[in-house]
């Protein structure tokens, strides 16, 4: 097939590329390099089947030649990148995902869109399944992203229902791996890059928040299986197993080496605001209907991360 990501330079998008290649198919990857880098799709230069185009997607996009499908990833997810720049946020979002609609209906490609977690806001279901309608501020300043999302799979699913687009959803909870950005802002990184520079992991309050991390490789698998599936209703994408920030935060110490201290602090800006006291997947559908399920234990996705963080640092990126 021929395929075109958007947010193709991105952390998660570049892993998607370098997965649809190997399995045989054409990729072009769209991304503003706002949030995405080259560095990360720099082997892919000169690959017969891979082309990458500089362009913001909530401009019009044009492409020549049939499409197969669109993987509309392009967006600012992380709290650094989205209270930083709220509108541009809301833009890809809505902007973004219309234009990336238009594309594919004109092609009569089959569209994905990335969702995310953050749609069901700071939840009061455990854990989160699909049909949880979430419980999110629109107002507050991560609104802006949670919002965004939650308009994307609104107009994914009005162009199904209306245009008969064939469509899929896939939720993202916590990803992580090699090609994240050292800087933005995300609990992973941040206790990485931290305990990499010998300095203390700073933990928000007491750490009691809960997350569950998926690692990269699987979340790519299960994009891959919902694209060959016949499901056109959102399906979370995460991994169950539940853990807390603090005893995160012990992880990567322990892998890290176990030489940085443990530092609790309460953020006075707005980096905390309506953060999500906990955050696990339901993953009962993508079980039925992918028979799928992450296999990577977390501590062997950290030492990878961590691995190519060192890399990183040792020649000077950030």
């Amino acid at each position: 097939m021929r395929i075109l990501i958007t947010g193709g330079a991105g952390f998660i998008g570049s892993h998607l590329a370098d997965r649809l290649l190997a399995d045989g198919h054409s990729v072009i990857a769209i991304d503003n390099l706002a949030t995405g880098h080259t560095r990360n799709i720099e082997h892919l230069a000169g690959h017969e089947r891979f082309r990458f185009i500089k362009h913001d997607v909530t401009e019009f996009v044009y492409v020549e030649g049939k499409l197969d499908v669109v993987l509309h990833l392009a967006s600012l997810p992380s709290p650094v990148d989205y209270l930083k720049k709220p509108i541009p946020t809301l833009k890809v979002g809505a902007l973004g995902t219309h234009k990336a609609l238009g594309l594919a209906r004109d092609k009569g490609a089959l569209f994905m869109l990335a969702s995310t977690s953050e749609v069901y806001g700071d939840p009061l279901v455990h854990p989160q399944p699909e049909d949880y309608w979430g419980n999110v501020n629109p107002v507050g300043p991560r609104g802006v992203y949670d919002e965004s999302k939650r308009f994307a799979e609104a107009i994914t699913m009005a162009y199904h229902r209306y245009h008969g687009l064939d469509t899929r959803i896939f939720r993202i909870f916590n990803t992580y791996g090699p090609r994240m950005r050292a800087d933005d802002g995300r609990v992973v990184t941040n206790f990485i890059a931290q305990a990499l520079r010998g300095e203390a992991l700073t933990v928000y309050d007491d750490g009691s928040r809960t997350r569950s991390f998926c690692y990269v490789s699987d979340l790519v698998d299960g994009i891959l299986r919902l694209l060959a599936a016949k499901e056109t209703e959102p399906i979370n994408l995460g991994n169950p197993t539940e853990m807390t920030v603090l005893e995160f935060a012990k992880t990567v110490q322990k892998l890290t080496g176990g030489t940085s201290e443990l530092v609790h602090v309460s953020p006075t800006d707005e980096r905390t605001k309506d953060d999500p006291q906990v955050r696990r997947p339901d993953i009962q559908r993508a079980r039925e209907i992918l028979g799928w399920e992450p296999k990577v234990p977390l501590e062997e996705g950290l030492r990878h991360t961590i691995d190519y963080f060192r890399r990183l640092f040792d020649e000077g990126g950030r």
